[in-house]
């Protein structure tokens, strides 16, 4: 069963691009955009995490983090990070549990999904994609995050 908007966010830990693990646990008290994405250096996945990079001072001042998650292994990540310059954790999700928890997982892979996780672990803000070629541009998704904060 999919999460829907008021639900306690699905606790996971998974490693980073530095093969550290993060906790979802050990991020409460940290509001959290969790990005699901098929993958690295696809040419959507690219231009969606870009425009987030390029708001990042928008997000911040939103008291939001960025997490990138796919099921890319840790060079992947390292490589499209550096690339890319993104200024954010990106996370792997190789068996695609994780995605599956959040509604995210298909036949296909991943799903293009948004989950806003406030400082209690509860999902404020989630839109998945059915299709992967669309994406929810930065504009649209700081005016869902403003438009919960009134």
């Amino acid at each position: 069963m999919a999460l829907k908007t008021g639900d306690p966010a699905s606790l996971f830990t998974l490693p980073d691009e530095n093969g550290q693990p993060f906790s979802l646990q050990q991020q409460l008290g940290t509001r959290l955009l969790l990005v699901f994405y098929p993958g690295d250096n696809t040419p959507v996945c690219t231009r969606q995490l870009c425009d987030y990079r390029d708001g990042i001072e928008a997000f911040a001042g939103m008291n939001v983090k960025v997490i990138g998650i796919s099921s890319d292994d840790a060079d992947s990540h390292r490589r499209f990070k550096a690339k890319h310059e993104l200024p954010f954790t990106l996370l792997t999700d190789s068996d695609l549990s994780v995605a599956a928890e959040y509604g995210c997982k298909s036949m296909l892979g991943m799903r293009r999904g948004l989950f806003l996780v406030d400082t209690e672990g509860v999902v404020r803000y989630l839109h998945v994609e059915s299709l992967a070629v669309f994406r929810r541009q930065r504009e649209e998704v700081l005016a869902a995050i403003q438009s919960l904060d009134k």
